[in-house]
């Protein structure tokens, strides 16, 4: 009888792009994967916190590479991973994580110009990354691809309709580019938290919503924080720490034979 042992996730002589790079999902992703051998893009609109996270990955011994890139700019996506290709050879994996909340207002009232901008972030901005890379990876022979969705794209949470539509949205995307990429060997797949913390949006959440007059929720930030903790299963928010190995899981070989799926992350349905 022969028996076969997990595959190890070693990303050593492979490089990952980050999206939301400088973001606190991006930066603790980009350590875990990083310690495990990876050179990593960090890729974020913001030149100030991609410069500090890059210090920080750095100092943790990481080979990091900052990449300042718009998203939403579909020529400068392409433009940006055509070079970073072109100076650093094969990109093997993408975690296609930039995202941008949104306001926190009841369907009615929600203003347009916010639903919007979340669309051109969420979606426009994943279909950019997305594409610019596969085209890439296609030409390479292959990659993995993990897109950042959302609990809140099954979930129906309150006062956030274009946050929850996109992320739906972005569940369909990663099921068609999935079923698309596949003959050209490359896999895509998803993650979906739900409720994490500590962090900054897990405060701005709590905090949007009991600013809201929702009857779903208290008008005590407090209260509120404590009403979406019951709603999960586990009883407790996702830490961020815990998203980094799911993220790994997917993107390595250990999961050669996975593509089109999404995995809940933290429990329980936001």
């Amino acid at each position: 009888m022969v028996i076969q042992t997990a595959k190890v996730n070693d990303f050593r002589g492979h490089t990952l792009a980050i999206t939301g790079g400088a973001g606190d999902i991006g930066i603790v992703t980009a350590r875990h994967i990083g310690l495990l051998g990876a050179r990593v893009v960090l890729l974020d609109i913001d030149d100030d916190k991609l410069a500090t996270a890059a210090d920080e990955l750095v100092a943790d011994g990481i080979d990091v590479v900052p990449q300042v890139c718009d998203v939403t700019d579909a020529a400068a996506v392409e433009t940006v991973t055509s070079d970073l290709m072109s100076q650093l050879g094969p990109i093997r994996y993408l975690f296609n994580n930039a995202g941008y909340q949104g306001a926190f207002t009841p369907t009615h009232d929600y203003p347009v110009e916010d639903f919007e901008r979340v669309m051109r972030i969420n979606v426009n901005g994943a279909f950019n990354v997305l594409r610019a890379f596969s085209q890439q990876m296609a030409r390479q022979g292959g990659g993995a691809i993990v897109n950042t969705a959302s609990m809140a794209a099954v979930g129906g949470p309150p006062n956030m309709v274009a946050y929850a539509t996109s992320k739906a949205a972005l569940l369909g995307m990663t099921q068609t580019a999935s079923t698309d990429l596949a003959p050209h060997g490359i896999r895509v797949n998803a993650i979906s938290p739900a409720y994490m913390g500590p962090g900054v949006m897990w405060t701005r959440q709590v905090e949007l919503q009991a600013a809201s007059g929702s009857q779903y929720f208290d008008t005590e930030p407090e209260t509120v924080a404590q009403q979406m903790i019951d709603s999960i299963p586990m009883r407790r928010y996702g830490n961020i720490e815990e998203i980094p190995g799911t993220v790994a899981y997917l993107l390595s070989d250990s999961s050669s034979y996975v593509t089109g799926i999404n995995i809940p992350l933290a429990g329980g349905i936001i």
